[in-house]
C-alpha cells in the first residue's frame, strides 16, 4: 500500500476515534447534568418528584402550607394588611412556658438563625412582605428553612403579613429554582442574608407595621403563659427561658412584667452569653446600654448603674428580681409578660413611639416593672444617628402627634387609674 494511502487511512481512523471519544464525553456530561438535576429536584421540597418519594412529615407540611395560602388569609382591623397565620403546622406547646415573639422583613430574616440557637423554646415570627413578589419569596424561604433546618421546623411558627392587595401562593418549580441546589441549613441562611442586601427595611412606599407584627407574633405563641417580645436583631442571654420558668414556678404577681435589660454590642463575632462575659465587654467599651447615644432617657428607668453593680452571685443560682420600678416617660423596656398585657396599638408604624405607647398603657393599666438580676438582651451593633433612613424624623413627628392623642384616649380607657403617662 502506498505511503500516502496509509497516512490517509490512519488519519481517518484517528478522527473516528476522536469523534467516538468526544461523543462519549458528551454523553457522560449529559448523564451527570441529568443526575444533578434529579438530585436537586429530590432534595428541594418544592421540586420533589412524586408524593410517595417524600417523607410523611414533609407531605404534611406541604399540604398545610398549601391550605393556609389557599385560604387567602385574613385582613387586619384596618383592612390594609393581609395576614396568613401559621404557615407551618405547629402544635400548641406547653401552657407553663415562655415563648419568644419577634418580627422581621425579608431583609432581616437571616437573624433568625442566631435567635434559634440562643433561645431553646418556642419562637413566633411575624414576617412582613411589602410586595406580591416578596410574599411569594417569603413562602419559598419559609418552606425551605423548615425542610433543611430541623430547629426551625420544630420550634418556629411563621406568620406572613403583606399588603391587602397582595396574595401569597404556594411556590411553583420556577419560583424555587434558585434554592434547588441548597443542601444545608447554613446554606439557606447564607442565601437569605444575601437576598436581604437588596431589600431595604423601613424605606420605600410601604409602611412597616411594627406593632401589627408584634401583635401577630404574640398571638401565634400558642398556649404559652408568658411572652418575650423582641426585635429580630436582638438575642437573649443564655438560659433566660429556663431561668424565668424556675422563677415563675414559685408564683409571680400578675401585675408585674419582668424587664430584661438591653444592651448594644459593637462587634458581633462572639456574643456574650452570661452576665460575667457581658460585664467584661462593658468595661472595655464593646458593650453599652441600649440606645445610649440616640435616646438615653428611653432606657434610663432600667437603672443600668445599679444593675451593673449588683452583688456578684454564684452562676448556679436561679434568676431573680433585682428591684421593681415604676414606669416613666419615655421608657420602652423589653420585658416578659403574661398574655393579659395590653396589645400594641397598631396605628403606630415605621419609626417612633411604637413600643413607648404600649409601655405607657401598661403603666396606666396598673402594671409595675420588675428588673431581672442576671438576664439581658443584646442588640447586634451600636445604634448610631447615621444608621437610619431619611424619613425617620418625619415619621417620628407624625407618631409623636399620634402618641399625644393616644395618651388622652388612655385617660378614658382607664378612668380610675391614678397613673399618667
Amino acid at each position: 500500500m502506498p505511503t500516502a494511502v496509509r497516512c490517509s487511512f490512519f488519519r481517518v481512523v484517528l478522527v473516528a476515534l476522536l469523534l467516538v471519544a468526544l461523543l462519549q464525553l458528551l454523553y457522560l456530561s449529559l448523564l451527570s447534568n441529568l443526575h444533578g438535576q434529579q438530585q436537586q429536584r429530590s432534595a428541594h421540597p418544592v421540586l420533589a418528584g412524586t408524593p410517595r418519594a417524600e417523607p410523611r412529615w414533609q407531605r404534611e407540611q406541604k399540604d398545610h402550607l398549601k391550605s393556609v395560602l389557599a385560604s387567602g388569609g385574613i385582613l387586619d382591623a384596618g383592612g390594609q394588611y393581609r395576614i396568613y397565620r401559621h404557615l407551618l403546622a405547629r402544635d400548641a406547646g406547653q401552657s407553663k412556658d415562655v415563648a419568644l415573639a419577634s418580627h422581621a422583613s425579608l431583609s432581616n430574616l437571616w437573624h433568625l438563625q442566631e435567635l434559634v440557637q440562643r433561645w431553646d423554646g418556642r419562637i413566633s415570627l411575624a414576617l412582613f412582605a411589602s410586595s406580591g413578589a416578596q410574599a411569594k419569596l417569603a413562602a419559598v424561604l419559609t418552606y425551605t428553612l423548615a425542610q433543611l433546618c430541623p430547629s426551625v421546623r420544630q420550634r418556629v411558627s411563621v406568620h406572613l403579613v403583606c399588603q391587602s392587595g397582595d396574595t401569597a401562593v404556594f411556590p411553583e418549580q420556577d419560583d424555587a429554582a434558585e434554592f434547588a441546589h441548597l443542601q444545608t441549613c447554613q446554606a439557606v441562611f447564607a442565601k437569605v442574608a444575601n437576598l436581604g442586601t437588596n431589600i431595604i427595611n423601613y424605606a420605600g412606599n410601604t409602611s412597616y407595621p411594627n406593632n401589627l407584627l408584634r401583635n401577630v407574633a404574640r398571638g401565634g405563641t400558642g398556649s404559652a403563659a408568658f411572652v418575650l417580645v423582641l426585635d429580630i436583631d436582638m438575642v437573649p442571654s443564655q438560659g433566660l427561658r429556663s431561668g424565668f420558668l424556675d422563677l415563675a414556678d414559685k408564683g409571680v404577681d400578675p401585675h408585674l412584667v419582668f424587664v430584661v435589660p438591653a444592651f448594644e454590642i459593637r462587634h458581633t463575632r462572639r456574643l456574650p452569653g452570661t452576665k460575667e462575659e457581658l460585664l467584661r465587654l462593658y468595661q472595655v467599651g464593646e458593650v453599652r446600654a441600649f440606645y445610649e447615644e440616640l435616646c438615653p432617657r428611653c432606657q434610663a428607668p432600667t437603672n443600668y448603674s445599679v444593675w451593673l453593680n449588683l452583688p456578684e452571685k454564684d452562676p448556679s443560682r436561679r434568676l431573680a428580681v433585682a428591684y421593681v420600678v415604676e414606669w416613666r416617660d419615655p421608657w420602652e423596656p423589653f420585658y416578659i409578660g403574661s398574655k393579659d398585657v395590653p396589645a400594641y396599638d397598631e396605628r403606630f408604624k415605621q419609626y417612633g413611639f411604637n413600643r413607648i405607647s404600649q409601655a405607657c398603657e401598661l403603666n396606666m393599666a396598673g402594671f409595675s416593672f420588675a428588673v431581672l438580676d442576671s438576664a439581658f438582651l443584646l442588640h447586634k451593633g451600636h445604634k448610631l444617628p447615621g444608621d437610619f433612613h431619611s424619613q425617620k424624623e418625619e415619621e417620628n413627628k407624625r407618631n409623636r402627634l399620634l402618641y399625644r392623642g393616644f395618651k388622652e384616649e388612655l385617660k378614658m380607657k382607664y378612668p380610675h387609674s391614678s397613673r399618667r403617662c
